[in-house]
């Protein structure tokens, strides 16, 4: 990956990591505050960065999600898609799932817009 990376890929590189530390203000700013905001462990959507709060703290409660981004493919129309490794425990420590994931970010102003869990295209399940 080149050194000087899109803006928009810096932008979602400090959401991942704000998201992994539980950094929810920092998180939130990244966000525009009507964002939509897929509930991936319970189904449906939430809309607004209050709603994400909740979600997130709810979510945080039952499950502990960490979530890297693996590659990141610039689409059209403001959208990338993320390759995610996303490993979900129990609050034990147990592992319920270990897998790689897309997420697909709208992006304007330089804020997310939405995201949403998506497929990852075919080449990327192949190699």
């Amino acid at each position: 990956m080149p050194n000087q990376l899109a803006p928009e890929i810096e932008l979602l590189h400090a959401a991942y990591a704000s998201f992994n530390a539980r950094d929810l203000d920092a998180a939130l700013a990244l966000m525009a505050s009507d964002v939509v905001w897929p509930r991936a462990f319970k189904g449906g959507f939430v809309h607004g960065s209050e709603a994400v709060r909740a979600y997130w703290t709810e979510q945080w409660s039952e499950i502990n999600g960490h979530v890297e981004p693996v590659t990141f493919h610039i689409e059209d129309a403001g959208q990338i898609l993320v390759e995610v490794h996303q490993v979900v425990r129990d609050l034990s420590g147990a592992v319920l799932a270990d897998e790689n994931v897309g997420h697909r970010f709208t992006i304007e102003d330089g804020l997310i817009q939405a995201m949403e869990v998506c497929p990852l295209p075919l080449s990327d399940l192949d190699a």
